[in-house]
């Protein structure tokens, strides 16, 4: 008979981040303040429990700004959007709410800072992804994504001395640093953030993996498959060694992934709400799973301000605790 779950070992931090919490915030008062319904451009976050739940409370997800009404009120997603949009909206005239995190909006103010000095960009994240075509779009031309170390070769760079490298907030840490060397080995110029690029959160959930993994027999993440961070947390466990799982929601989780493997890691991307992994561990528990525990990590204190207009929160707290 298969051994069943009879620990679980929670990873910390895990989770929502302050730019999640603070882009579902900025919807949640927005139908509050005027009333649903409220366009969304693209997913407000990548994950179905948060989108499904706005859509109970009166919101509309959109890909086409033709698809809403004149006079709208529209909320920018937390991944950003091309600058075409932004120009797009203002034209129709609708009230618009920016949501798109702070730290993507950081490599936004950098790219168009850039450029304005002359440099042309290589762009390292996953083509198709709503974070990468928003800061791609900040540009008309002089930006060349690169997904991997074999695309560094072929960027049709044309001014290898005047060339900055800007990086999709939610890749893995590994995966870009070692990007990030074939450019500078191809690029020697090549000028580099002053901050990394990618955000506190993804590397502090990536860290508590690299510690959680070793002493597991599975990772389970919680996390929407559309979701770049959460789909690098269970990429990075299996690197280490330890088979890792995604679910969506506790219905998701297979007996058969538990078979003997008595000691469960658990964690969450940073657009998954606490409730779906309570949900989880409730889950395990009815399968055996006797007791739970949680990891030493690093505690997270950041906060961002609302937008005018939205919020009471006139400062951010940049007091991140990252270690």
């Amino acid at each position: 008979m298969a051994i069943q779950p009879h620990e679980v070992l929670l990873a910390e931090p895990r989770g929502f981040c302050a730019g999640v919490d603070r882009a579902i915030e900025i919807v949640e008062r927005a139908l509050t303040r005027f009333g649903a319904p409220i366009y969304v451009r693209h997913e407000i976050v990548h994950n179905t429990y948060v989108v499904n739940d706005l859509k109970a409370k009166g919101a509309i997800f959109i890909e086409d700004l033709a698809d809403v009404p004149p006079g709208a009120t529209l909320v920018f997603s937390a991944h950003g959007v091309p600058k075409a949009v932004r120009t797009e909206a203002a034209q129709r005239g609708f009230q618009v709410f920016d949501a798109t995190c702070p730290l993507v909006t950081k490599v936004h103010v950098e790219v168009a800072k850039l450029a304005k000095e002359g440099y042309e960009f290589i762009m390292i994240g996953h083509k198709g992804h709503p974070e990468v075509e928003g800061t791609m779009g900040q540009l008309h031309e002089g930006i060349y994504l690169v997904e991997d170390v074999a695309d560094v070769a072929t960027a049709p760079v044309t001014k290898p001395d005047m060339l900055a490298v800007v990086t999709q907030t939610t890749l893995s840490v590994d995966d870009a640093a070692d990007i990030l060397a074939a450019v500078k080995a191809r690029f020697p110029k090549v000028r580099e953030p002053k901050q990394q690029d990618i955000c506190y959160a993804t590397q502090n959930r990536q860290d508590a993996v690299k510690f959680m993994a070793p002493q597991v027999d599975v990772v389970i993440v919680v996390g929407s498959p559309t979701s770049s961070n959460s789909n690098r947390l269970r990429e990075l466990a299996e690197r280490l060694g330890t088979p890792a799982y995604m679910v969506d929601a506790a219905e998701d989780l297979q007996e058969a992934w538990l078979d003997d493997r008595p000691r469960v890691g658990l964690t969450a991307g940073a657009s998954a709400p606490e409730v779906l992994v309570n949900a989880i561990v409730d889950r395990l528990k009815a399968l055996g799973a006797l007791a739970v525990r949680k990891l030493p990590g690093v505690e997270e204190t950041i906060q961002f301000p609302l937008p005018m207009g939205l919020g009471d929160k006139s400062m951010a707290e940049f007091s991140s605790s990252r270690s």
